[in-house]
Protein backbone atom coordinates (compact mmCIF):
# COMPACT_ATOMS: atom_id res chain seq x y z
CA UNK A 1 0.00 0.00 0.00
CA UNK A 2 1.65 3.22 -1.12
CA UNK A 3 0.63 6.85 -0.71
CA UNK A 4 -2.38 8.40 0.92
CA UNK A 5 -5.53 6.51 1.69
CA UNK A 6 -8.34 8.90 0.84
CA UNK A 7 -11.11 6.47 1.63
CA UNK A 8 -11.45 2.73 1.33
CA UNK A 9 -14.32 0.45 2.27
CA UNK A 10 -14.45 -3.13 3.47
CA UNK A 11 -16.73 -5.68 5.01
CA UNK A 12 -16.43 -9.14 6.46
CA UNK A 13 -18.42 -12.00 7.89
CA UNK A 14 -17.12 -14.29 10.61
CA UNK A 15 -19.42 -16.80 12.30
CA UNK A 16 -18.95 -18.77 15.47
CA UNK A 17 -20.53 -22.03 16.57
CA UNK A 18 -23.64 -20.45 18.12
CA UNK A 19 -26.36 -18.55 16.24
CA UNK A 20 -25.62 -15.20 17.95
CA UNK A 21 -21.84 -15.53 17.38
CA UNK A 22 -21.57 -13.57 14.19
CA UNK A 23 -19.63 -10.45 13.30
CA UNK A 24 -20.48 -8.48 10.15
CA UNK A 25 -18.52 -5.23 10.19
CA UNK A 26 -18.65 -2.68 7.43
CA UNK A 27 -15.84 -0.16 7.60
CA UNK A 28 -14.59 3.02 6.04
CA UNK A 29 -10.89 3.75 6.53
CA UNK A 30 -8.92 6.79 5.44
CA UNK A 31 -6.82 9.78 6.37
CA UNK A 32 -8.03 11.86 9.31
CA UNK A 33 -7.37 15.06 7.32
CA UNK A 34 -9.72 13.89 4.55
CA UNK A 35 -13.36 12.84 4.17
CA UNK A 36 -13.08 9.98 6.66
CA UNK A 37 -11.78 12.32 9.35
CA UNK A 38 -14.57 14.78 8.66
CA UNK A 39 -17.18 12.02 8.83
CA UNK A 40 -15.65 10.60 12.01
CA UNK A 41 -15.66 13.99 13.75
CA UNK A 42 -19.22 14.64 12.61
CA UNK A 43 -20.40 11.27 13.95
CA UNK A 44 -18.72 11.82 17.33
CA UNK A 45 -20.55 15.12 17.68
CA UNK A 46 -23.89 13.81 16.43
CA UNK A 47 -24.90 11.32 19.09
CA UNK A 48 -28.31 9.68 18.69
CA UNK A 49 -30.26 7.87 21.39
CA UNK A 50 -29.97 4.13 20.80
CA UNK A 51 -27.08 4.58 18.35
CA UNK A 52 -24.32 6.06 20.50
CA UNK A 53 -20.98 6.22 18.74
CA UNK A 54 -17.93 5.28 20.81
CA UNK A 55 -14.24 4.78 20.16
CA UNK A 56 -12.81 1.27 20.20
CA UNK A 57 -10.81 0.93 23.39
CA UNK A 58 -8.75 -1.79 25.04
CA UNK A 59 -10.24 -0.60 28.33
CA UNK A 60 -11.36 2.69 29.78
CA UNK A 61 -8.68 5.31 29.16
CA UNK A 62 -6.88 3.23 26.46
CA UNK A 63 -8.09 4.18 22.95
CA UNK A 64 -6.57 2.26 20.03
CA UNK A 65 -4.86 3.71 16.97
CA UNK A 66 -5.91 4.21 14.27
CA UNK A 67 -8.84 5.96 15.93
CA UNK A 68 -11.78 3.62 15.40
CA UNK A 69 -15.33 4.84 15.90
CA UNK A 70 -17.94 2.13 16.51
CA UNK A 71 -21.45 2.80 15.19
CA UNK A 72 -24.14 0.25 16.11
CA UNK A 73 -26.33 -1.14 13.33
CA UNK A 74 -28.88 -2.15 15.99
CA UNK A 75 -30.88 0.28 18.11
CA UNK A 76 -29.55 -0.28 21.61
CA UNK A 77 -32.36 -0.37 24.17
CA UNK A 78 -31.06 -2.39 27.12
CA UNK A 79 -28.16 -2.09 29.51
CA UNK A 80 -27.35 -5.79 29.09
CA UNK A 81 -26.99 -5.37 25.32
CA UNK A 82 -24.91 -2.23 25.91
CA UNK A 83 -22.62 -4.08 28.31
CA UNK A 84 -22.00 -6.89 25.82
CA UNK A 85 -21.51 -4.46 22.92
CA UNK A 86 -19.24 -2.16 24.94
CA UNK A 87 -17.52 -5.14 26.54
CA UNK A 88 -16.58 -8.27 24.62
CA UNK A 89 -17.45 -6.86 21.19
CA UNK A 90 -15.63 -3.55 21.70
CA UNK A 91 -12.59 -5.34 23.12
CA UNK A 92 -12.53 -7.72 20.13
CA UNK A 93 -12.70 -4.80 17.69
CA UNK A 94 -9.96 -2.88 19.50
CA UNK A 95 -7.68 -5.90 19.51
CA UNK A 96 -8.44 -6.59 15.85
CA UNK A 97 -7.38 -3.05 14.88
CA UNK A 98 -4.08 -3.54 16.70
CA UNK A 99 -3.67 -6.98 15.10
CA UNK A 100 -4.00 -5.31 11.69
CA UNK A 101 -1.20 -2.88 12.60
CA UNK A 102 0.97 -5.66 14.02
CA UNK A 103 0.50 -7.71 10.82
CA UNK A 104 1.49 -4.74 8.65
CA UNK A 105 -1.95 -4.49 7.03
CA UNK A 106 -2.08 -0.96 8.42
CA UNK A 107 1.38 0.61 8.30
CA UNK A 108 2.49 1.41 11.87
CA UNK A 109 3.74 4.81 10.74
CA UNK A 110 0.20 5.66 9.55
CA UNK A 111 -1.58 4.66 12.78
CA UNK A 112 -1.98 8.26 14.01
CA UNK A 113 -3.04 9.59 10.61
CA UNK A 114 -5.85 7.16 9.77
CA UNK A 115 -9.37 6.80 11.07
CA UNK A 116 -11.84 3.94 10.86
CA UNK A 117 -15.62 4.19 11.00
CA UNK A 118 -16.78 0.76 12.07
CA UNK A 119 -20.41 -0.25 11.60
CA UNK A 120 -20.88 -3.01 14.17
CA UNK A 121 -23.63 -5.58 14.48
CA UNK A 122 -24.35 -7.62 17.59
CA UNK A 123 -27.20 -10.07 17.11
CA UNK A 124 -30.03 -9.02 19.47
CA UNK A 125 -30.75 -12.76 19.91
CA UNK A 126 -27.88 -12.74 22.43
CA UNK A 127 -30.37 -11.23 24.89
CA UNK A 128 -32.43 -14.45 24.81
CA UNK A 129 -29.42 -16.43 26.04
CA UNK A 130 -29.00 -16.90 29.79
CA UNK A 131 -26.26 -14.44 30.84
CA UNK A 132 -24.28 -17.31 32.39
CA UNK A 133 -24.40 -19.18 29.07
CA UNK A 134 -23.28 -16.35 26.74
CA UNK A 135 -19.97 -17.13 25.08
CA UNK A 136 -18.23 -13.82 25.78
CA UNK A 137 -14.87 -15.14 24.56
CA UNK A 138 -16.54 -16.29 21.35
CA UNK A 139 -17.99 -12.78 20.83
CA UNK A 140 -14.53 -11.30 21.39
CA UNK A 141 -12.91 -13.79 18.99
CA UNK A 142 -15.34 -13.39 16.06
CA UNK A 143 -15.21 -9.58 16.29
CA UNK A 144 -11.40 -9.58 16.50
CA UNK A 145 -11.10 -11.82 13.45
CA UNK A 146 -13.75 -9.94 11.46
CA UNK A 147 -12.04 -6.62 12.20
CA UNK A 148 -8.73 -7.77 10.75
CA UNK A 149 -10.52 -9.32 7.77
CA UNK A 150 -12.53 -6.16 6.97
CA UNK A 151 -9.45 -3.92 7.25
CA UNK A 152 -7.37 -6.25 5.07
CA UNK A 153 -10.10 -6.37 2.43
CA UNK A 154 -10.53 -2.57 2.48
CA UNK A 155 -6.85 -1.80 2.08
CA UNK A 156 -6.39 -4.48 -0.61
CA UNK A 157 -9.51 -3.34 -2.54
CA UNK A 158 -11.04 -6.80 -2.20
CA UNK A 159 -12.94 -8.24 -3.79
CA UNK A 160 -11.53 -6.85 -7.02
CA UNK A 161 -13.86 -5.72 -9.78
CA UNK A 162 -12.46 -8.49 -11.99
CA UNK A 163 -13.34 -11.13 -9.38
CA UNK A 164 -16.81 -9.64 -8.91
CA UNK A 165 -17.54 -9.64 -12.63
CA UNK A 166 -16.25 -13.18 -13.02
CA UNK A 167 -18.23 -14.51 -10.04
CA UNK A 168 -21.39 -12.40 -10.16
CA UNK A 169 -23.60 -15.28 -11.31
CA UNK A 170 -21.95 -17.79 -8.94
CA UNK A 171 -22.62 -15.92 -5.69
CA UNK A 172 -26.09 -16.16 -4.18
CA UNK A 173 -27.21 -13.72 -1.49
CA UNK A 174 -28.13 -15.87 1.51
CA UNK A 175 -31.26 -14.00 2.64
CA UNK A 176 -32.48 -13.48 -0.92
CA UNK A 177 -32.30 -17.24 -1.46
CA UNK A 178 -34.18 -17.86 1.79
CA UNK A 179 -36.94 -15.57 0.47
CA UNK A 180 -37.00 -17.28 -2.91
CA UNK A 181 -37.22 -20.64 -1.14
CA UNK A 182 -40.09 -19.38 1.06
CA UNK A 183 -38.08 -19.71 4.25
CA UNK A 184 -38.21 -16.11 5.49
Amino acid sequence: MAGRIGMRTGEALVEGDKDYLCAEPEIVIGELDGPVGTALATLVGDQTKGHTKVFAILNSDVQVRPATLMVSKVTVTSSRYTNILMGSVQAGIANGVLDAVRAGIIPKESANDLGIIYSVWLDPAVLAVDPKEVDYQGLFDVNREATVKAIRKALANEPSIDWLLENQDKVTHYFHQLGVDGKL
